[in-house]
């Protein structure tokens, strides 16, 4: 596998970010940094989804699950759904594809993601992420240039070294992890995820 260039602390602090870690199981509903779908901010309900682009399980429920989740609480824009990034080994290639969907812009930011994700399962089968990364990245309308200074952009790695240990600090021990208006749920099934969504929205 090729490696992508980032900093020797991101990869370090990323490698640390799987460990189990102790804490409370809470996250906050609003954080600088937060890229966003559905319901503005301060909506009744915020469902928030830590994951990685890298993460096999992120990538099924991205597939399995996301359609029938956005069509019922998304598009109908009963909560506001924010993606936070939380890269998983290989941490290099996590950390390259969120830098990438920066780059890219708000108003293609989740396609990049999702794009990623998409294509998690052909690495098993000897698809090289780098090369994912690059087609990625191109159809996103990067140049070769871009994608250099995207992936080795010390400021954008900062700002996730941040992001990182602000989930850290939310408890999350690994991807994907969700939380309902700060409480964790541990069911990411579309009923599972109903179930606290509902119960929020029932709230007067």
């Amino acid at each position: 596998m090729t490696r992508m260039a980032t900093s020797r602390r991101t990869l370090l602090l990323g490698g640390a970010a799987v460990l189990a870690l102790s804490g409370c199981s809470s996250a906050k509903t609003a954080a600088e940094g937060d890229m966003a779908l559905g319901a503005a901010e301060g909506a009744k309900v915020t469902v928030v989804e830590y994951a990685s682009v890298t993460c096999h399980i992120c990538a099924n429920w991205q597939e399995q699950v996301w359609p029938a989740f956005k069509a019922k609480y998304v598009d109908t824009n009963q909560v506001r759904y924010v993606f936070r990034e939380y890269p998983t080994p290989p941490v290099d290639v996590a950390t390259a594809g969120f830098l990438i969907a920066r780059c890219a812009g708000p108003d293609k930011y989740f396609d990049v993601v999702h794009q990623i994700l998409a294509s998690v399962n052909s690495w098993d089968a000897g698809t090289s992420p780098r090369d994912t990364l690059v087609q990625v990245s191109t159809a996103a309308g990067l140049s070769d240039q871009q994608f250099q200074q995207c992936i080795t952009d010390e400021d954008a790695i900062r700002a996730l070294d941040a992001r990182i240990s602000e989930a850290q600090a939310a408890g999350v021990t690994g991807t994907p992890a969700f939380f309902v208006n700060g409480a964790m749920v541990g069911d990411r099934s579309l009923a599972g995820l109903s179930a606290a969504i509902d119960a929020e929205l029932a709230k007067a």
